[in-house]
């Protein structure tokens, strides 16, 4: 398999020692995008992985797509049909519920855009149009950004993953704030969006 990310992760490396010591340590980046998915997919599937273990996120979605028998990710129309009852019983909360119906109907609303639209958008438009949904926060637009879009320079510095493995790698007493992490990933740019995958590996102490 070819390291598509060896610029990126020798770029971080050549930073400090720190990087060099940790990426040494990881190997090559092994980033995986899902560029196919729709917007729409990327950001039901966010909320449902909200505050849950990767596992148990996946779990949920599994019997969300056990409800439809196609068994591909189901339509908002098909979202919007669903008893609340029958997304609760997939492992939903109330109020993820009706963020999902929101993002579901603001779909069809032509609010969340379609994949050629979006990869068109710069990523602050994007943001700042989507994160006016209910239960849509900066961060899961950065997933979408990651994730479906594929884009090279996204640091979700509100994540306690990447605030925390920077902490570690760092040696530090505490976390940097959400504030402080921007500013210390100006100097990762454009390679933030690896660098933020090798923060999410940085081992416990």
């Amino acid at each position: 398999m070819p390291d598509l990310y060896r610029p990126d992760s020798t770029f971080l490396a050549s930073l400090d020692e720190d990087w060099q010591r940790h990426i040494a340590a990881i190997g090559p980046c092994l980033h995986q995008p899902h560029p196919a998915r729709d917007p729409y997919e990327s950001l039901v599937r966010s909320i449902a992985y909200q505050q849950l273990h990767a596992r148990a996120g996946d779990a949920i979605v599994g019997r969300l797509l056990a409800l439809f028998p196609s068994g591909r990710f189901p339509k908002p129309e098909q979202i919007l049909a669903t008893d609340f009852e029958q997304m609760r019983a997939c492992g939903f909360s109330a109020n993820k519920i009706a963020t999902i119906q929101g993002i579901a109907q603001a779909t069809l609303d032509g609010v969340v855009p379609d994949y050629a639209t979006a990869l068109a958008m710069d990523d602050e438009t994007l943001i700042e149009r989507l994160v006016t949904l209910r239960g849509v926060g900066r961060w899961t637009v950065e997933m979408l950004l990651i994730y479906s879009l594929e884009r090279p320079d996204i640091l979700p510095a509100d994540d306690f993953g990447v605030r925390e493995g920077y902490r570690r790698l760092k040696g530090l007493e505490v976390q940097p704030t959400r504030k402080q992490m921007i500013e210390i990933g100006l100097a990762w740019s454009p390679f933030r969006t690896v660098a933020a995958w090798y923060l999410w590996r940085v081992p416990g102490r």
